[in-house]
């Protein structure tokens, strides 16, 4: 009878600690557990539960990565000032933004100690901007002109913000303490960024690229949406969630290469104008949002791409 001795030159290892790194495919016995261990690569991505937002809120400024996140303002309650920061277990509640409104610009922007949060709505447009450093929030520069649910990327000293309204196809650059108009974009809308100053993907139900000169449009998504939650990078992205006319909020996922979108691992809950986090598709993160039903949803989902080492339990009898 064929044994593992026999294919491999060695018996199974019996460890206290499970080894790491360790090879695909590598077997041991883990006598602290008293479990047998298999070494072995994701072969799909997958979503898993992660610390519930205390607050609740959705159309948030949002930004990090899956352990150093941080959200603020929007709902619920409608137009709030509150903040919460990630690391990757659970949410604390941080420092109160100065202005309180929703529908502030969304995407993945800065990092957790040097956040942005900017523009959105409260009784009328807002044009206000604040920079979080990991604690606390402080008033900076305003935008020229108000605006609500425009889509944003970059860094709190290097931002673009772009669409929304009411000015939908217009963008404008951000270097920490004041903003320039840049080329307009080619359709615009309601939208989610993520990238750099110069290197930003723009997703609802359209999806254009910014090179740092010109706006260019991309495939649409598969199921085009908006209020969608979006992770990575300019050309490596994961789109998450959202909204169709309908109405209808969906769960499904969709991994953008650069050139085209295709199918990827369904969020666990379906949700839209949740928070966006990720500066690539391996740290990427919803958080909170809206269900089909308009509650709010408190859970957070961190995603595991494809052709990831995970150990696996082999079950015996």
């Amino acid at each position: 009878m064929t044994t593992y001795k026999g294919i491999n030159g060695f018996a199974v290892q019996s460890v206290a600690t499970d080894p790491s790194p360790s090879d695909e495919g590598q077997v041991w016995y883990n006598n602290a557990t008293y479990a047998f261990k298999l070494a072995a690569v994701t072969t799909a991505g997958a979503w898993a539960s992660g610390g519930n937002v205390g607050s609740s809120f959705y159309n948030a400024a949002t930004g990090g990565t899956q352990t150093a996140a941080y959200k603020a303002g929007g709902g619920f309650p409608r137009n709030s000032t509150a903040s919460e920061s990630y690391n990757g277990t659970s949410w604390t509640a941080a420092g109160s933004l100065n202005t309180a409104r929703s529908r502030l610009s969304a995407g993945v922007v800065g990092t957790q100690t040097a956040g942005l949060g900017t523009g959105g709505y409260n009784t009328s447009l807002e044009s206000a901007t604040e920079h979080f450093n990991g604690s606390s929030w402080t008033s900076a520069t305003n935008m020229p002109a108000g605006r609500q649910s425009a889509g944003a990327s970059g860094l709190q000293t290097a931002a673009l913000v772009f669409g929304g309204g009411p000015s939908p196809n217009s963008s404008i650059s951000y270097n920490g303490s004041s903003w320039t108009a840049t080329p307009n974009m080619v359709t615009g809308g309601s939208l989610t960024g993520v990238g750099t100053q110069t290197a930003t993907l723009a997703v609802g139900t359209i999806t254009e690229s910014w090179n740092g000169t010109i706006w260019t449009s991309g495939t649409t998504m598969n199921s085009p949406r908006s209020q969608i939650m979006l992770g990575g990078t300019q050309t490596l992205a994961l789109g998450s969630g959202g909204y169709t006319p309908g109405p209808t909020v969906l769960s499904t996922v969709e991994k953008w290469n650069g050139t085209s979108w295709t199918t990827d691992t369904s969020l666990n809950t379906a949700r839209r104008i949740g928070g966006s986090h990720g500066t690539s598709v391996g740290n990427s993160m919803v958080s909170s949002g809206i269900n089909s039903a308009g509650s709010q949803i408190t859970s957070t989902e961190e995603f595991t791409d494809a052709g990831v080492p995970v150990t696996k339990t082999i079950t015996t009898s």
